[in-house]
Formats: structure tokens, C-alpha cells, sequence
């Protein structure tokens, strides 16, 4: 039997996870909230204490899923960890906002975001590729952090046949990405960079960077230059 084997009691297992979540995901206002303290403890792998799960959160694989203390995930969050061997693992204080999709996409892959970095509305990180965002981060409105990138090199092949790269992608610490920003398989932002609002991100970015634009560019030094407000917001 391999690991990839599903049993019938994992699969016990798993309708049970999908009951509880069901049944506690849409009970609104305090009773809900107290309801789902109770019900997740048997179905996520770790949960924290003031752990904060709005209505219509939804979570797939929760027994590969952790969360740390005081985390908040707000109204429409999808966490998906539902390949095997995949994980996604929230620090303390990490605050997810509205529309938030989180996926590993497929077995094999580590998404990690580290304690009190927030994550804004409608924002995307997606695997199979590991992903490492660091501590005390700011993630605006729809970025997107794809750990994943299609082959295409064969003209006789169709694109969707030659597979995908997995390189993984890891943001530093105190980074602070704007609104609209893309980053792409196999960079590395370096700690306390700062990415202006629509910016590609296709090369590593070394630590206390200023970088703007399609691919971005980086443009200034952290603590070197004054930095005009419209760079970076």
C-alpha cells in the first residue's frame, strides 16, 4: 500500500472533517464563533487559543492545516491543503482579510506565513512550489505569490502537457508588498523590502530594497533616499 492510498478510514475521516466544518462554518455572531472553538479542535491539526474564524470561511484538508494564536480569517478566506503531504501553517497574530485564497494545489508543498503579517483582501498564494512569507509582513489587496510556473519550450507539445516548474518563493521578513503586486516562481524578497503597488517581481530582490514597475526594478536603498509617498503606496 502506498502513502497516496486512501483508506476507508481516512476517508471516514475526512467526511467527518467535512461535517463539522459545515455544520459550525455559517452559525453567525458570538455563538458561532464559540461553536467553532469547540468543533475545529478535532479536525485542524493545531489550533491556538482567540483563534478568530468569521462565517463562510472555507477550508479544505484542515487536518494538514495549522493555525497559532490570536490568528483572524475573515468572511470568504479559502484555505485548500487538501493534497497529500501538504501543509499550510499560520504564526501567531497573522490576520487573513476577505477573499483570501490560500492553496497548496497539490501534494508535497509547504505554505508558511509567519507570526503578525497580514494578508489584504482578495489576495492569492498558490503552490505546489514551497512558500515562505516571514514575519511581521504586509500583504495588500489582490497580490498574487504563485509558486508554480508552466514549461513551454516544445512547440510540438501542447503548453499544458510539459508540466509546471516548483521552485518555491520566500519573502523576508518586515516586507511590505502593495496593492496589485505579482511575484513569481523561484524569487527571494530579501528582508524589509518594499514592492510598489502592480510590480512584477521576476529576479530576487536583495534585503531593504525599493523596487517599482513591470519587471520590477529596484530604485532606491531603505534609509539612503527620501522616497516620494506615490512609489511605494
Amino acid at each position: 500500500m502506498t502513502s497516496e492510498t486512501v483508506t476507508p478510514s481516512s476517508r471516514s475521516s475526512q467526511r467527518l472533517e467535512a461535517l463539522l466544518l459545515v455544520l459550525a462554518g455559517w452559525v453567525p455572531l458570538s455563538p458561532g464563533f464559540a461553536l467553532r472553538r469547540i468543533l475545529y479542535r478535532f479536525v485542524f491539526q493545531q489550533l491556538g487559543s482567540s483563534v478568530q474564524l468569521q462565517p463562510g470561511v472555507e477550508f479544505l484538508g484542515a487536518h494538514q492545516i495549522e493555525l497559532g494564536n490570536q490568528v483572524t480569517i475573515n468572511r470568504g478566506a479559502r484555505l485548500n491543503a487538501s493534497g497529500s503531504h501538504s501543509k499550510i501553517t499560520l504564526g501567531d497574530r497573522v490576520q487573513i482579510d476577505i477573499g483570501v485564497d490560500i492553496r497548496v494545489s497539490r501534494g508535497d508543498c509547504l505554505i508558511e506565513i509567519g507570526p503578525r503579517t497580514s494578508i489584504g483582501p482578495y489576495t492569492c498564494i498558490a503552490g505546489p512550489g514551497n512558500i515562505k512569507v516571514g514575519q511581521d509582513c504586509l500583504i495588500a489587496a489582490h497580490v498574487g505569490i504563485f509558486a508554480n510556473n508552466h514549461e513551454f519550450a516544445e512547440r510540438d507539445r501542447k503548453i499544458r502537457e510539459q508540466g509546471v516548474s516548483r521552485k518555491g518563493i520566500t519573502i523576508g521578513d518586515d516586507c511590505w508588498l502593495g496593492s496589485g503586486v505579482k511575484v513569481l516562481d523561484g524569487v527571494t524578497i530579501g528582508e524589509g523590502s518594499v514592492i510598489g503597488a502592480g510590480a512584477v517581481v521576476t529576479k530576487d530582490i536583495p534585503p531593504y530594497s525599493v523596487a517599482v514597475g513591470v519587471p520590477a526594478r529596484i530604485v532606491a536603498q531603505r534609509g539612503t533616499v527620501e522616497l516620494a509617498k506615490d512609489l511605494i503606496s
